[in-house]
This record gives structure tokens, C-alpha cells and sequence, in this order.
């Protein structure tokens, strides 16, 4: 196989599977949504999720969820 048709089926294969790289990043974003809206730490749901943590805020203010509340600090 020579690289114009290593290129072709690359882009091919691209094509054929960007819906369901699109449909799969949407159901991601949902499930984020439903994590922090039931209370689960945006830390974990970073861990858990393909996104960054600053993607995964990202998606918090543009869903109406407030940032979570600074915990204790901490006496030295």
C-alpha cells in the first residue's frame, strides 16, 4: 500500500466514524452533567470522565451548576 491509499483509508475510516465519536462525546457531557448535578466532586467526575478538569468546569457554567464550595482549609 503506498501512502495515497494508506491517506485514503485513513480518511475514510475518519469519516465513517466521526458521528459516532460526536454521539459518544455528547453522551459523556450528560453523564458529567448528571454527575455533578447529584453532588459527585468535580475532581472525581474529572477522573472518571475523557475530559479535563478544565473542560469539565467548562461544562458545569454553561449548565447552570455553581462551582463547588472551597473545602476546610487547613491550619499550619
Amino acid at each position: 500500500m503506498d501512502v495515497e491509499q494508506a491517506l485514503d483509508q485513513a480518511t475514510q475510516l475518519y469519516r465513517e466514524t466521526e458521528e459516532a465519536h460526536d454521539q459518544a462525546r455528547k453522551a459523556a457531557i450528560k453523564a458529567v452533567i448528571a454527575a455533578l448535578r447529584s453532588g459527585m466532586r468535580p475532581t472525581d467526575v474529572t477522573e472518571r470522565s475523557p475530559f479535563t478538569a478544565a473542560y469539565v468546569r467548562r461544562i458545569a457554567r454553561e449548565n447552570g451548576i455553581e462551582p463547588a464550595k472551597p473545602g476546610p482549609k487547613s491550619s499550619k
